[in-house]
């Protein structure tokens, strides 16, 4: 009866809470990112990583080499998050600051680590920016 009620209690709280936010999917169509977190398992299948098995997220997209899964991450609240990310080789790391601005939109901020980089010209590796504005995709 203790574990019903305490389910009970989690479920209602969540709902109360406005559910899950940080499992979303969020892109920027402009710069070709994408962005899937699920900060609250291990949930999510990393393309071209699928020997891994689930993970808690991933950037990529055509706006960026290779592809970037997340390594650890520290839930600050329901509006804001850090999330440590590694490349597909393993040998850079990247922090980003995820911040909801609305219900829809995220602002993501490349902090701490070495810059994740874009393919310019088919051979020339340029970092991107720090900061993007992200929509969140249904």
């Amino acid at each position: 009866m203790k574990k019903f009620l305490l389910l009970l209690l989690t479920a209602i709280s969540s709902v109360a809470l406005g559910g899950e936010p940080w499992r979303l999917t969020l892109q920027d169509k402009a710069n070709g990112l994408r962005l899937c977190l699920d900060l609250y398992e291990e949930s999510i299948e990393v393309p071209g990583m699928e020997m891994f098995g689930p993970m808690n997220g991933y950037m990529n997209g055509k706006g960026l080499y290779g592809v970037w899964s997340v390594t650890s991450y520290d839930i600050k609240n329901d509006r804001e998050a850090l999330v440590r990310m590694s490349n597909d080789l393993g040998s850079d790391t990247q922090e980003l600051e995820v911040k909801a601005l609305t219900d829809s939109t995220y602002q993501v901020d490349l902090v701490k680590g070495v810059s994740m980089k874009k393919v310019v010209g088919g051979k020339k590796l340029q970092k991107i920016d720090s900061r993007y504005v992200m929509e969140v995709v249904n």
